[in-house]
């Protein structure tokens, strides 16, 4: 533990001053945390310029990033460009990208030559400007500064005097197709590339798919030349030389519809050269949203935490419109219209999509369009578009997002576009389903959607000797049904939500009573192997998990923790079998399976045990410097469960509407709504011994169970708690409301293995 303190303390020392003085909510955040691996863990983040949702990101490249590789690595000793990126994380691939690199002496083309020394003590990372100093191999030095918008970006490079400078532009990489070309007269450099790094893990070939950009400068050059990758060994560019001791600046646009478009999107965004106007407006874009939240009682570095897991969740999902029109990237065609896409669905259902409907709410129907557009044009919505369809986890988790939609009084979608296409989730079992196990990131197949639906509809179960994460798929199809239950209920359609209500109940068929655990099961009925992937390596197959276990997923249904807890015997059982979870070394934050596990003693009548571990967590997963952050950060969701765990509560089932509450980290905090009202929770005597729930009121009304609902915060509702240093009963008398169903396959236990 002091090692891994030492560690913090030196990174948080060694991270770049965001601004001389702390004043607005920006000044708080540091892009940089999650971009160096450390003691806690590796975030995989990236130190974006960009507003809220973009559709694309800038951001200083250290590496090329590729699938399990991302641009900028904090322990890297050098940048070899300024990157136009889409990439949304570092288990994905990046696509239409463009590259820009300051230089002064003999032309340096690849990334492995071209890269210049940089030292963290010169660079300055935020929301709405990155800046660092460059050390040539003369020892001369160029400063490198850059600004955005949604889909272009403002580049300044200040060469040293006496020195002539160069940029460099690289539209497509050494063996990917590609173009550039000169405008002789405007001198802008024109490049498009067609490269996704995903596609092998689709269905779909997108021979109309480019990533586009158009790169501008203020002055003109002394001297351009084109090169290009024909022999594969170099890539497609260009570069701009300019006179010695010159400050250029440089402009540039990207679309993904045509470079006409990319220079229409540059005169919308980018109207003039003015450096530090643009910024401003990013500063202000980005204040607007971070500066709703409030928090007392935490120190600067605290605040750059929250602040910063604010900035990492308004990330996602990023546009993929142009002021009226998008490129579909699911029947290669252009509609009118907006669209949106980098939706990590396995992961951010669970929680970083509950915490938009809060801070971001005027564009949630626009979100649920942009996936209601894709079933239309590509016949399913998407589990993980990058930007199309990836088959990448399991489950139809969109259904989710609907559900939760529906719920929180969202209308802004089509209602019948929106039953079609979680119904055919849930009734339409994908291509090849029987012949197929559907294996992990397994390339060129149609689209998976609920793989082993054809078995999970008569057998009440996905068997593992048929299909592989089965067992996983199993309980989160569970939920998937559950959540198509209640968009049912809401559209009115009585029968059809008794149907899936009663089908979620499939969860409860892989409970073998001999662990206390569930358990994969074999199409005969039999018991798999209990344990998982993390606790066999290589089992996936055999026992049916996905990046997880038994002790993993046996709580994974959100919706019927009631019935679990039936299962197991009772809310004694259910907590012992909890402490065995944690006691275990079961529970892994880092990867979004076990985010809602701390908050699941408050079903067991033992809440202070949900106050103390996330508390826990809190502190051992989350830090403050570039090595802060355990785990990809999954386009948001470990991020947003840092911001409802500091206000004390916590999505557990998302689609409900009702958050679960946990302990919260300060003396108050605040959020102000869309609709103009303030949700406020206020902790009296908090501290980091003071983290146990002595009582509790809303609105000056005794609240005496673990539950807030979605009404509650949206009418400004005042939380507020007494906390103190040991456990209390408050609300340990509640338990969860039982499904109101039976199972249509109630599936009998066979002799335990």
């Amino acid at each position: 533990m002091k090692t891994a303190a030492l560690s913090l303390a030196l990174c948080s020392l060694l991270a770049p001053a965001i601004s001389a003085q702390r004043g607005d909510a920006v000044s708080y955040v540091n892009p940089l945390v999650g971009t160096q691996r450390s003691a806690i863990g590796y975030g995989g983040t990236m130190p974006f310029v960009a507003p809220p949702f973009a559709m694309t990101d800038w951001t200083p490249q250290t590496r090329q990033n590729k699938i399990s590789v991302t641009s900028y690595n904090y322990d890297d000793p050098q940048i070899t460009g300024f990157m136009g990126t889409h990439q949304p994380a570092i288990w994905m691939g990046d696509y239409g990208y463009v590259t820009l690199m300051p230089q002064t002496g003999p032309l340096r083309v690849l990334p492995q030559e071209r890269g210049l020394a940089y030292d963290h003590r010169e660079e300055e990372a935020s929301p709405d400007r990155y800046s660092v100093w460059l050390r040539t191999p003369d020892g001369q030095r160029i400063h490198a500064e850059m600004t955005a918008t949604d889909r272009c970006a403002l580049l300044r490079f200040t060469f040293p005097k006496g020195v002539a400078g160069r940029v460099l532009v690289e539209t497509a990489r050494a063996g990917i197709e590609g173009h550039v070309a000169i405008d002789g007269t405007t001198h802008d450099i024109v490049g498009d590339n067609p490269d996704r790094m995903d596609k092998h893990l689709g269905p779909l070939a997108l021979p109309n798919f480019r990533g586009y950009s158009v790169v501008e400068f203020e002055q003109a050059p002394t001297n351009e030349r084109t090169f290009d990758g024909e022999d594969k060994t170099l890539p497609h560019g260009a570069y701009a030389e300019f006179a010695a001791g010159e400050t250029v600046l440089v402009r540039v646009g990207t679309s993904f519809l045509s470079a006409e478009q990319a220079r229409d999107n540059l005169r919308r965004e980018l109207p003039d050269w003015d450096f530090e106007r643009a910024r401003a407006k990013l500063h202000a874009t980005w204040e607007e949203k971070l500066g709703r939240l409030k928090i007392d009682g935490a120190t600067d570095a605290e605040k750059t935490r929250l602040y910063t897991a604010l900035y990492h969740s308004l990330l996602y999902p990023r546009e993929f419109s142009e002021y009226g029109r998008y490129y579909s990237a699911y029947d290669d065609a252009v509609h009118n219209g907006a669209s949106y896409t980098s939706f990590s669905i396995w992961d951010t259902f669970r929680a970083e999509n509950s915490l938009l409907t809060l801070v971001a709410p005027e564009r949630v129907d626009g979100m649920i369009t942009a996936l209601l557009q894709d079933f239309r044009e590509g016949g399913w919505m998407p589990k993980w578009p990058n930007p199309s369809y990836t088959n990448i986890m399991i489950a139809t988790h969109a259904d989710s997002l609907v559900a939760e939609a529906v719920r929180k009084g969202f209308h802004g979608f089509d209602r019948e576009t929106a039953w079609a296409a979680v119904y055919k989730d849930a009734m339409t079992p994908p291509d090849g389903d029987l012949t197929r196990r559907w294996s992990d990131r397994e390339p060129h197949t149609p689209y998976e959607a609920r793989a082993g639906l054809t078995l999970y509809k008569q057998l009440g179960y996905i068997p593992v000797d048929k299909t592989d994460e089965a067992a996983s798929s199993t309980l989160e199809d569970s939920y998937d049904d559950w959540c198509v239950a209640q968009i049912a209920k809401a559209f009115g359609r009585t029968k059809d939500y008794g149907f899936f209500l009663s089908r979620s109940l499939n969860d409860r068929n892989l409970y073998n009573p001999k662990y206390g655990l569930m358990d994969g099961r074999r199409s005969d009925g039999s018991w798999a192997p209990i344990g998982g992937e993390r606790d066999n390596p290589g089992n996936r197959s055999e026992s049916g998990w996905t990046e997880g276990s038994s002790w993993v997923y046996t709580w994974a249904p959100f919706h019927d923790q009631a019935g679990i807890l039936d299962l197991m015997g009772g809310a004694d059982n259910y907590a012992a079998k909890l402490d065995q979870h944690f006691a275990g070394g079961h529970n892994v934050h880092s990867n979004e399976p076990s985010h809602h596990y701390p908050y699941l003693y408050d079903f067991a009548g033992q809440p202070w045990k949900t106050q103390a571990k996330v508390r826990e967590i809190a502190a051992k997963e989350y830090g403050f410097g570039p090595g802060g952050l355990d785990g990809d950060d999954d386009c948001g969701q470990m991020s947003a469960w840092l911001l409802f765990t500091a206000f004390g509560f916590y999505s557990v089932n998302p689609a409900s509407g009702e958050y679960m509450i946990g302990s919260p980290m300060y003396g108050r905090m605040s959020l102000k709504l869309a609709n103009g009202k303030t949700f406020s929770v206020d902790a009296e005597n908090n501290s980091a011994e003071n983290m146990y729930i002595q009582s509790a009121t809303i609105n000056g009304r005794p609240l005496n169970i673990p539950v807030i609902t979605w009404e509650q915060i949206q009418a400004g509702s005042h939380l507020r708690f007494v906390m103190g240093a040991k456990p209390s009963q408050w609300a340990a008398q509640w338990r969860p409301t039982p499904i109101a169903a039976k199972p249509l396959i109630a599936v009998r236990s066979s002799t335990p293995q």
